[in-house]
């Protein structure tokens, strides 16, 4: 079965079909999901998600463009809500510098407190991290974020700083970027990526693969990704979900 380590079936995307579309996963093959919070409403979101459905599963975190909004009092909310059973994750946390706003001193601020609640809650990270290359890798090793684990998801930078993550132990979640015309960056990375640190992500309902770029993404077009996947890597699709799948369960700490 298909493992989706990174969605946000919480967001307003989903709002007209959230329970049919979820309800027919299963049936796609898909046999797990991670709902990803990315702010207050989110986090919360999705944990009601994971609760509600048992082969869901949540990570709770503010997403480096919604951090204006943490207080001390909604990162203790965050630290109650790590404590849940269905969460199995820190995330999605880390630096985006495309826009101006928020500053990057604030958002290096909660990155660091929110890898740190990762490492009191023993818990991995999902890392967010755009036009922010380098400063996330040093964050990274100046927190010793090797002694907590995780994900740099929609994973978008050169095999170089790809390198760097793996050997701090890092994952690399791989979407429907794989697929894209324009997507020879990433396949390069999944090429000299090792099987055993690639996970499939969606990201939905951003990011869709060919032949639906553009359009909602959502799980059940992760087919694509694990074909492209299997082309790069000379394996089978049945090989590429098998593995993925021991993946994301070893990285979530998920004895299923």
């Amino acid at each position: 079965m298909i493992f989706d380590t990174h969605a946000h079936y919480d967001d307003p995307a989903f709002d007209e079909d959230r329970e049919s579309l979820i309800d027919s996963l299963l049936g796609a093959g898909i046999g797990h999901v991670v709902d990803i919070g990315a702010s207050i409403d989110t986090t919360r979101k999705a944990l009601e998600l994971a609760h509600k459905y048992d082969f869901i599963y949540a990570a709770v975190g503010v997403h480096p463009s919604e951090v204006e909004e943490l207080t001390e009092d909604n990162f203790e909310l965050l630290r109650e809500w790590s404590e849940d059973g269905r969460c199995v994750a820190i995330g999605e946390i880390g630096l985006d510098y495309h826009w101006p706003e928020p500053g990057r001193d604030l958002q290096k601020k909660w990155f660091r407190r929110q890898l740190n609640l990762a490492r009191e809650q023993q818990l991995p990270v999902v890392i967010h991290s755009r036009d922010a290359a380098k400063d996330t890798v040093d964050i990274l090793k100046e927190e010793h974020a090797e002694e907590i684990g995780g994900v740099i998801h929609c994973f978008s930078y050169t095999k170089e700083i790809a390198k760097e993550c793996l050997d701090m132990g890092f994952y690399i979640g791989v979407g429907g970027v794989i697929t894209f015309k324009n997507g020879k960056k990433l396949r390069e990375v999944v090429e000299m990526t090792p099987m055993d640190r690639i996970l499939l992500e969606t990201d939905c309902p951003y990011l869709a693969p060919e032949p639906y770029r553009g359009k909602r993404n959502s799980s059940l077009y992760l087919p694509y990704v694990v074909e492209e996947i299997s082309k790069i890597k000379g394996i089978s699709t049945e090989e590429v979900i098998r593995i993925t799948q021991d993946n994301a369960k070893t990285m979530y700490n998920m004895h299923l």
